[in-house]
């Protein structure tokens, strides 16, 4: 049974079974601070468990994308040397909220696996909670399990938590025996007495009946629920008959395409480490790339960035020395587009950005292994035999070195790695980061005030679209983290009402600005935000009396910022649209920020926007802004809008139902931001930048309406400034500007030509100061050159002057520093004369350091007055060198 007929089967039976196909939500958590990547298929229903969230349906099954890597799952190192241990999984999963329970469940699992999966009956094993009588019991009456084939185990493996408080319950795991076979050499090889590969955990039923508080009291919930899990990849490997997951047909095919790379056979042994970490971590930047994450020295981009150089890496191991990993994005895409079309559809775009990030990480690799070895040489100058865990951290968080990689490279040159202190700078970082999420307990202690205001009042309705002034009633105040009743003059906090004209944050526009009024009091509105599930809320401060709960208001919102944003917004638009038709189909918008007096604009590309690219994306944009487009709203089944050619953006959370926002027939976006009703209201959009913020992203800033005005006189003065300091018209000063910089070349034309005059009357003279040392010619002389290249020249100069013979040059910068250069002639150096070891002996007398080549090499110094006295023991220094004894 392929992968694929898993998937549908599983989906058909639970369908048939009452339960709603719920689509695998984006790897990308939305709402969750909490959670770096979407980890388990309970993830999308968390809220729904917590009762913060309700669902047209009590009955759930989906199959779920998941990545476990970074963060608490910072297990890189095990893929691949596990059968089962990987960064990109699927989950199939069935859900009950507060709608069935145990023994539907365990029916559910044993039915699936015994008569649709046609699994052995005598192979499966289960286990359960200690405490858990009636599941025992169940399992009995249900699958006619033995008890000798019901195991009882304790909190760490059967009981399951979704944090330290909140719901909680006792969990049972299927087990399929392998047979004989796999049997380890355990005294007893059995279910919690061993760890072996025999016993393959398949299932995991949780059963939600518990509500944990603060000091650890069980609560039995009034409606007990059910979150099940199985992976995709496990389950196959046991219907294929394979001993790994890697030799389903989910990763194997992926494996034989490395092979072909390679032209190496792949070995199911160690040897085949590499072949397993490439084929598991590809799939994973293709599902978190498509899913909109980026590689970036933070957060999300930062694990898909460790995750893609890994496989890089071990690309190379395997003798692929070039870019390779983009060569199988078609195989994932072909492998996997039918159960997540977006792999598919996004092939083209997820390879050109895996290319990118491939060569400019080879570019890192080079320079990574420089200063390895600086590390390796300058702990062997110490004496010390171990490489310390500061460097080794430093090579795995600058360069991207796993600890594996740095230990062997030690090891090439005898020293060892302090894996302790690494460790420890390892738990430093995480401790920082933990720090930086700090503010995520606050709004967990927030979010509980919006699920009960929410509970007890509604959802607030927006009625921003329609009007900017709406007379509503206030239903909430907090002040702090605490519920209140009123908010007095003078003190902060959030305002709920019943319905509101406030646009809150979010696809990237800020929140609207404005007042709230009250018979009593005005509260002022610096922001408005939405919380997890959609409650709108307002922050601000009581500037005048006091607001109460239940008091009739007016909300009022700041009209000229609101046309301002709306302006932006609409432009970007238009501008999203015109990057694709200048630059091509694979831009899409990777983010953006819609503020009053600007706009930012973040694309996926891969080079820099010409300066004529970037012409016609401008004129673009302003040709349909003249045009005076009718912008249009209305709201469409997802699935329909996207069929008419809506564009929907990169890891955009969409409900069944969208806003479809068209600019006449130019443009087609997904939207739920406040847009002008006239592309010709937004006036005029001039770009004022376009620059690179990461790995085939580019980011374009502009500015519409009035603040191309201000945009534009602040321009007018910058020039009519320059044309006063140049003492010419305005229409004159390029002109000015061009016979100032032909005026500045030939000074400097002339200035060179005095330098190099100056320069051999000077080594004239100097080379009156040439002494004879042990038969060798030596100079050292203090001289008068401007910078290190004039010094170098005159002493090449000298040095063909004299034809055998070693020169020291030194000269004052003029900042307080000394530069010094050293040249030995090529029959010197044949006898042992080395400049670099003699100019680092003088270097020392001046408060410097330097070296160089046998035949030449320079130096600086902090010490100008010590000049003289250094270049006077050049003789002495060749006296003592090899050669001169």
């Amino acid at each position: 049974m392929t992968g694929q007929e898993i998937r549908e089967k599983f989906l058909k039976f639970f369908a048939a079974r009452g339960h709603t196909v719920v689509p695998s939500s984006s790897l990308v958590p939305h709402d969750d601070p909490t959670l770096l990547f979407t980890n388990a298929g309970m993830n999308q229903f968390k809220d729904v468990f917590l009762g913060l969230d309700k669902r047209p349906y009590t009955r759930a099954v989906s199959v779920q994308k998941c990545v476990r890597a970074g963060g608490k799952h910072n297990d890189l190192e095990t893929v691949g040397r596990t059968p089962r241990h990987h960064t990109f999984f699927e989950m199939l999963g069935n859900f009950s909220f507060g709608d069935y329970f145990k023994e539907e469940a365990i029916t559910y699992a044993w039915e699936f696996l015994t008569l649709e999966l046609k699994l052995p009956p005598e192979r499966l094993y289960v286990t359960v909670y200690k405490d858990d009588d009636e599941a025992f019991r169940l399992w009995q009456e249900i699958a006619g399990l033995p008890p000798e084939r019901i195991v009882r185990l304790g909190e760490k493996d059967n009981f399951w938590a979704m944090g330290d408080t909140g719901p909680c319950g006792p969990c049972s795991e299927i087990v399929y025996d392998r047979g004989e076979k796999y049997r380890c050499d355990a005294e007893e090889c059995f279910i919690g007495k061993c760890d072996c590969s025999r016993w393959l955990e398949i299932w995991n039923l949780v059963f939600m009946q518990y509500n944990r508080d603060e000091e650890g009291n069980l609560t039995p919930l009034p409606r007990p629920s059910i979150d099940t899990g199985m992976g995709l990849e496990r389950i196959a490997s046991v219907l294929q008959g394979v001993e790994s997951n890697y030799d389903t047909d989910l990763l194997r095919e992926i494996i034989t395409a490395v092979e072909e790379l390679s032209g190496k056979k792949y070995d199911p042994g160690e040897g085949g480490f590499p072949f397993r970490v490439v084929a598991d971590h590809i799939r994973a930047c293709v599902f978190l790339i498509a899913d909109g994450v980026l590689p970036s020295n933070e957060g999300r981009g930062y694990v898909l960035r460790r995750i893609l150089r890994r496989a890089v890496r071990l690309g190379l191991t395997l003798g692929i020395d070039r870019p390779f990993l983009n060569e199988l994005v078609p195989v994932v895409a072909r492998l996997m587009g039918d159960a997540y079309p977006e792999v598919r559809e996004k092939a083209d775009y997820v390879a050109n950005v895996i290319k990118v990030e491939e060569e400019r990480f080879r570019e890192t690799l080079h320079e990574g292994m420089r200063v390895a070895a600086e590390m390796v040489a300058r702990t062997k100058a110490a004496g010390k035999k171990v490489l310390s865990g500061e460097d080794a951290f430093t090579l795995y968080d600058t360069y991207g070195f796993p600890l594996d990689l740095t230990r062997d490279f030690a090891a090439e040159n005898g020293l060892t790695v302090d894996e302790e202190g690494y460790q420890r700078a390892m738990e430093e970082q995480r401790r920082r980061a933990r720090e930086a999420r700090g503010d995520a307990a606050a709004f967990d202690r927030l979010d509980e005030i919006w699920a009960r205001l929410t509970q007890e009042k509604g959802l607030p309705s927006f009625r921003g679209y329609e009007t900017l002034v709406t007379r509503t009633q206030v239903v909430g105040l907090v002040k702090g983290e605490e519920l209140v009743s009123s908010l007095r003059q003078g003190e902060e906090g959030y305002v709920v009402l019943a319905a509101t004209p406030f646009y809150a944050e979010s696809g990237g526009q800020v929140g609207d600005r404005g007042v709230i009024l009250s018979s009593t009091g005005k509260f002022v509105v610096k922001d408005t935000r939405k919380a997890f599930n959609g409650l709108i809320f307002h922050l601000g401060t009581v500037e005048e009396g006091e607001l109460s709960v239940g008091q009739e208001v007016t909300a009022q919102v700041d009209e000229e910022r609101r046309q301002a944003t709306a302006r932006h917004h609409s432009a970007t638009h238009l501008l999203h649209k015109a990057l694709k038709l200048v630059l091509g189909d694979h831009v899409n918008q990777a983010g953006s920020l819609v503020e009053p007096d600007r706009l930012r604009f973040d694309f996926t590309h891969f080079q820099p926007v010409t300066a004529e690219e970037l012409r016609r994306v401008e004129d673009l944009v302003n040709e349909k802004i003249l045009a005076g487009l009718p912008v249009t709203v209305e709201e469409m089944e997802l699935e329909a809008a996207k069929k008419a050619g809506a564009v929907a953006l990169f890891g955009e959370k969409y409900g069944d139902v969208v806003r479809v926002v068209r600019m006449g027939d130019f443009s087609m976006e997904l939207c739920g931001g406040t847009h002008v009703d006239n592309t010709a209201r937004i006036g005029l959009c001039k770009i004022v930048s376009e620059s690179s913020v990461g790995s085939g992203v580019r980011r374009i800033e502009a500015v519409c309406g009035r603040q191309v005005l201000a945009y534009l006189r602040e321009k007018e003065e910058n020039w009519l400034d320059l044309a006063r300091m140049l003492k010419v018209a305005p229409a004159e000063v390029k002109g000015r500007i061009e016979s100032l910089q032909e005026q500045l070349k030939e000074a400097e034309r002339e200035l060179d030509s005095l330098r190099s005059r100056l320069a051999r009357l000077e080594a004239e003279d100097v080379l009156n100061r040439v002494q004879e040392v042990n038969g060798v010619k030596v100079l050292a002389a203090r001289v008068a050159a401007p910078d290190m290249d004039a010094l170098r020249q005159m002493g090449d100069m000298m040095r063909d002057k004299i034809g055998s013979g070693i020169v020291v040059l030194g000269a004052e910068t003029g900042e307080g520093k000394v530069n010094l250069v050293a040249m030995v002639t090529k029959d010197l150096v044949n006898k042992g004369f080395h400049a670099g070891k003699i100019i680092k002996e003088v270097a020392t007398r001046v408060g410097g350091g330097g070296g160089g080549r046998p035949d030449m090499a320079q130096a600086g110094g902090k010490n100008p007055a010590a000049l003289d006295e250094a270049l006077a023991l050049v003789p002495d220094i060749v006296r003592q060198s090899a050669g001169g004894k």
